[in-house]
């Protein structure tokens, strides 16, 4: 499930909370970097769970009609193609899911508010009357729904924001990803696949044992900038003589200090794709002068010292 860049943006924060708190053992710190890992798949957990209950929500509001007294066409002649869609029916019926979701307390239950306007926005979209309208049924088109909502109606929601900050304040960052988890899995349903959790490590999805571990890479890594930080803080200020190192963010330190911490620990790793990778990720967790700072001290110190 956790690609490289994820992971090294987990490693990232790891070390940024070490910077930010000295007091912080090797322990600690793997542990943080462990729950924040795992925090991802939960996300897509709880997100993925979101299906069930807004095809409820879709329901509720058909036979809600049906019960009025003076109807209209619509309401008389409901279609019932979404509230009987393929993809909520293999998840709502699958004994797995619903035993992790017991498991993890994940429930869209106290929710109901984002959930009718939720549907209440989807069912103005023009794919969503496509789909209705298109004379067609089937388990494809019902995955290709659910993938243009997953696509659509979460990442700039500002509902969903503060609901997911509540619940973990681990999930801050993970949503796009998590969503994007989803979708692998909807397309998967689609194709007539059971649903299955997931592994954590995007190698461990490798049936042949092959890949290099992913959780050993994030896991070494962890432990060089750890073990390292002082040597590598060292480094960033002697090769910065113009700067006071309380003046250099810690946010560009903690980038660097990975960065310098996988150069040394996986040689086999290009200086060049290490040196990409936490630039890419300045850009979103650091200033806009960040890029050029990293970039620039990477290039000079990597595997050179």
């Amino acid at each position: 499930m956790l690609n490289r860049r994820i992971l090294r943006i987990k490693a990232f924060k790891a070390i940024y909370s070490y910077a930010e708190n000295p007091d912080m053992s090797l322990k600690d710190t793997e542990s943080l970097l462990e729950q924040s890992c795992e925090a991802t798949r939960d996300l897509y957990l709880y997100m993925l769970a979101v299906i069930g209950p807004l095809t409820r929500e879709a329901k509720n509001r058909i036979e809600a009609a049906g019960r009025k007294f003076t109807k209209s066409d619509e309401e008389l002649h409901p279609n019932l193609k979404f509230t009987n869609n393929r993809i909520s029916t293999i998840l709502e019926s699958d004994p797995d899911f619903a035993k992790l979701l017991h498991k993890k307390n994940f429930s869209w239950d106290q929710n109901d508010v984002i959930l009718r306007h939720l549907y209440e926005t989807i069912r103005e979209r023009k794919y969503f009357q496509d789909y209705l309208n298109s004379g067609k049924d089937s388990l494809a088109e019902d995955a290709a729904l659910w993938r243009k909502i997953f696509e659509n109606e979460f990442e700039d929601n500002e509902e969903l924001v503060p609901i997911l900050e509540d619940m973990s304040i681990l999930w801050n960052d993970d949503l796009a990803y998590s969503l994007i988890c989803c979708c692998n899995t909807i397309d998967s349903l689609g194709k007539g696949n059971s649903w299955e959790l997931p592994p954590l490590y995007r190698s461990d999805m490798d049936k042949s044992g092959t890949k290099e571990s992913d959780k050993l890479f994030v896991s070494k890594l962890v432990r060089a900038a750890y073990a390292g930080f002082d040597k590598y803080s060292d480094l960033i200020a002697g090769n910065t003589p113009k700067w006071d190192m309380n003046r250099i963010c810690v946010t560009d330190r903690a980038l660097i200090i990975c960065g310098l911490a996988e150069g040394d620990t996986f040689p086999n790793i290009s200086e060049k794709v290490t040196i990409n990778e936490y630039v890419e990720i300045s850009k979103y967790y650091s200033t806009p002068e960040s890029r050029g700072f990293v970039n620039g001290l990477l290039d000079k110190l990597i595997n050179k010292h």
